[in-house]
């Protein structure tokens, strides 16, 4: 797919990319396959079942940092591969700090050199970590043209568009009309917790017809409402006058009781 991506895209003159997340149902199971910062859970009797995890610089550092020391020219001789808590200065050469190299999950101390002054490749904490100062996401498709700010240094060597595949037995588990999959772009999980997305949808679901097809759709549309929030003075919010989520949301719940066993 992502070969494909990249020969098309100069024909339709498309850029950018995407992340993907995909479930197939087969023979009584569901293959969820993840490769971005989306995230799929799965909702039974009022319990999460996360069925995927996200692919970010933080989650990924010893991916990333594993293919800059084998290829060190992919660095444009601006980066370095080594992590520190945060940016060194040229006053600390000479001076120990703490580092991560991609073989080690702790930290140790070493002294810096000159080299240790240039960007780090995972820069930031969280939410706002980037590859190279560029981008959040490390799994995805597209992204063939994306390059460092004003540089001839191309970030899609460290995206991977290999999925994560989870594998959910609906026939091991007799399910109720209010268990769920929920699939949704990290525009809802930036802003509600697991637990809270499964607290909403089990207040919610009960209170709808259970006869109506729509309810899943109703159920869905009351997240994405959840998460966007209301227009006040100083912007979107959400519960307790948090920001609400800036960024696309898309939700879907689909219903696990199909799944249960003929009998």
């Amino acid at each position: 797919q992502d070969l494909q991506i990249e020969r098309e895209r100069t024909v339709y003159n498309i850029s950018g990319g995407c992340t993907a997340l995909v479930v197939v149902y087969l023979l009584g199971k569901l293959y969820v396959a993840n490769a971005g910062d989306s995230r799929a859970i799965i909702i039974r009797n009022g319990e999460v079942i996360p069925m995927s995890s996200e692919f970010t610089p933080e989650t990924e550092r010893q991916r990333l940092q594993y293919l800059a020391y084998m290829q060190p020219h992919l660095l444009g001789n601006e980066f370095t591969h080594l992590e520190f808590p945060r940016r060194v200065q040229r006053k600390e050469v000479g001076k120990r700090m703490l580092y991560r190299d991609f073989n080690m999950t702790g930290w140790a101390y070493k002294t810096i050199e000159e080299d240790d002054l240039k960007f780090p490749l995972i820069y930031g904490e969280g939410k706002k970590a980037r590859v190279m100062a560029t981008i959040g996401v490390t799994r995805g498709l597209g992204d063939h043209d994306l390059k460092v700010h004003d540089s001839n240094i191309y970030i899609k060597p460290f995206l991977s568009s290999s999925p994560e595949v989870r594998v959910y037995d609906l026939l091991q588990y007799e399910h109720g009309p209010d268990d769920v999959l929920i699939l949704a772009t990290d525009g809802l999980w930036d802003v509600l917790l697991n637990e809270e997305v499964a607290e909403a949808v089990t207040n919610f679901l009960p209170n709808c017809d259970p006869d109506d097809p729509h309810r899943y759709t109703l159920a869905a549309q009351d997240l994405v409402m959840r998460a966007r929030g209301v227009l006040k003075d100083r912007g979107w919010r959400i519960s307790n006058d948090r920001l609400g989520s800036g960024d696309d949301i898309s939700v879907y719940v689909i219903p696990l009781i199909h799944g249960n066993k003929q009998s």
